[in-house]
């Protein structure tokens, strides 16, 4: 009996092992792992795409860059021109009051501090609103353009001329003295005597009267436009008078 028992066991162990080969054939067999790719290898591969980024970001900000300069530079045109047109009379292409009287504040701060010197005339056209109250203000503008041509042809490039409004105007003249100042002012009253218009079909004449200011070190613009134009009007009087 002992026998017999001793023999089972054999024949179970038998049967136990070849139900484990049987087993360990049906399993699959795992593939083998792929080699781990090193972390240099894989930024090197990375490398080109994001170059590829860079410089596409790159070429938009320099496109946008030159988009925005060339609306940039189209304002600040637009903005020149517009401060242009506020300071320029549209009529005759001079200063207005506005762009003259700047202008005359500009140039005593420089006479105040380099000790220059200079003159302000202020100069009225007699006889528009006759011109224009015969013939229409067609002609009488024709009278301003031509007393503007006048004046600029006596004046050198450096000096100023401005239209104060209606048919008065301001000249800036450079480095005279009171008696060269009061010299220019009658011979431009002269000029604009000699012109002549023609108006439905009869000879016309206007002329103009002209006051001064000198303008030294002490000078103030306000002081100096009141001035000029305080003895313009004197000069006007006297005019009449003769």
């Amino acid at each position: 009996m002992a026998a017999s028992l001793v023999s089972m066991k054999k024949t179970s162990k038998a049967s136990s092992s070849s139900a484990a080969k049987r087993k360990a054939g049906r399993t699959k067999a795992v593939p083998a792992a792929r080699p781990a790719v090193p972390p240099s290898s894989r930024l090197a591969a990375l490398a080109p795409k994001r170059q590829t980024g860079k410089r596409n970001v790159a070429a938009g900000a320099r496109t946008t860059i030159r988009r925005l300069k060339a609306q940039l530079g189209k304002a600040q045109a637009r903005i020149a021109e517009l401060e242009a047109s506020a300071d320029t009379d549209f009529l005759l292409g001079i200063f207005n009051r506005r762009g003259f009287e700047r202008e005359l504040q500009r140039a005593i701060a420089y006479i105040r501090r380099y000790h220059a010197s200079g003159a302000l005339i202020v100069l009225d056209v007699d006889r528009l609103k006759p011109i224009n109250d015969s013939f229409g203000h067609a002609a009488g503008d024709a009278v301003l353009k031509a007393v503007v041509a006048a004046l600029s042809r006596h004046v050198r490039s450096s000096d100023l001329i401005g239209r104060l409004g209606g048919d008065e105007f301001a000249l800036l003249l450079w480095n005279l003295n009171e008696t060269d100042a009061r010299a220019k002012a009658a011979s431009l009253e002269e000029t604009i005597d000699e012109l002549r218009f023609t108006f439905g079909g009869r000879a016309v004449t206007a002329g103009a009267s002209a006051g001064i200011a000198v303008l030294g070190v002490h000078a103030d613009a306000e002081t100096a436009l009141e001035q000029a134009d305080s003895a313009m009007y004197i000069r006007k009087a006297q005019r009449r008078r003769d």
